[in-house]
């Protein structure tokens, strides 16, 4: 007995509905919120969930954020070697965009956190 080429055929569709299973059926983004810091100062905290163009003007140059469809992304900036342009769209929590020559960086956190970093789990009134 060995293995047959059906059951390799049986393997292989498993894998392959795996596969897709996964990435349809996937949560869309986890994220929520970004936060932007620059300089290590927070510079605002924003939804993922409208559309929005954060412009952010500093000596060193210039950052164009863009928000829409639960995803985030850097669409301009002036920085010698444009890295933070090219890493894409993020939309899953913990993923993060650097600007690193304006100090830039646009975190996307799940929930509302506090100001040590810790996510809150109740919200008062």
């Amino acid at each position: 007995m060995g293995i047959k080429k059906k059951d390799v055929l049986l393997a292989g569709s498993l894998l392959l509905a795996a596969c897709l299973l996964f990435f349809v059926l996937r949560p869309k983004g986890d994220g929520g919120q970004i936060r932007i810091t620059v300089d290590g100062k927070l510079y605002g905290t924003y939804a993922l969930s409208g559309e929005e163009k954060i412009r952010i003007e500093q000596e060193s140059g210039v950052n164009v954020i863009h928000i829409r469809d639960g995803a985030v992304w850097m669409e301009e900036a002036d920085c010698p070697d444009g890295y933070c342009i090219r890493q894409g769209k993020m939309e899953r929590r913990g993923q993060a965009i650097i600007c690193l020559p304006h100090k830039l960086v646009v975190e996307v956190i799940g929930q509302e956190e506090n100001e040590n970093g810790e996510a809150l789990d109740v919200v008062v009134q």
